[in-house]
């Protein structure tokens, strides 16, 4: 053995880079129980907390108690904004009977010419009235971020207090990340010029949440 193949091996029992198992494990370990850092009092009104917070960004929030009520509530939003009755939708929403509040609404990705997409989401976050989107075959980002109205449907049952808890839920159900994961905060905005804020910037001016059941 030479000098150099003698020093690199002290060097590496040193740090224990022979050990490739055992610091597998313990980076494992270090993942699966790594405790969480300081975070707020919630309090355990989430639903509150969370419309509290989504509408201090800007957002609209209107409730129903059944998926059944959310066309009527879409058209109502649509018809108050004066927004046409044409929608895209992910797959995960689009078989609602939206039809028989005289909307049309696709199931497809969206494109540049579309104003409204409706989508479901994962989760939210109560801490900051925040969505938690999980891209996919049935719920392609583009609904969510191309069209100039975004509706989101969120039951009330998958508010979460905080971005931990959200992650939390994404490993229990998930076990893995989707190609993308979207958080959506409000209408898109930006304060570059003149610090002057304006929505729409670089996505959705408009975000309307429909909150499904009961708080």
């Amino acid at each position: 053995m030479s000098a150099r193949d003698d020093i690199l091996g002290r060097v590496r029992r040193g740090v224990g880079k022979d050990d490739f198992a055992g610091r597998r494990a313990a980076a494992v370990a270090s993942l699966t129980t790594a405790e969480r850092g300081p975070q707020p009092v919630i309090g355990a009104d989430l639903v509150g907390r969370f419309r509290a917070k989504a509408e201090y960004l800007s957002s609209t929030v209107a409730a129903v108690t059944t998926p059944a009520e959310v066309p009527a509530a879409v058209a109502a939003y649509l018809a108050a904004n004066g927004l046409a009755g044409e929608a895209v939708a992910t797959a995960d929403v689009g078989g609602l009977d939206w039809s028989g509040s005289g909307l049309t609404v696709a199931a497809r990705p969206a494109v540049d010419a579309d104003k409204t997409g409706i989508s479901g989401c994962f989760c939210a976050i109560a801490e900051t009235g925040t969505l938690m989107l999980l891209s996919g075959p049935d719920s392609p980002a583009t609904v969510s971020l191309l069209p100039e109205t975004h509706i989101a449907l969120v039951e009330v049952s998958r508010i979460v207090a905080t971005m931990e808890d959200a992650f939390a839920l994404l490993r229990a159900e998930r076990g893995s990340l989707p190609r993308a994961v979207n958080f959506i905060s409000g209408p898109s905005r930006t304060g570059d010029i003149e610090q002057t804020i304006v929505l729409g910037a670089h996505g959705p001016c408009r975000v309307h949440l429909i909150l499904i059941g009961r708080a």
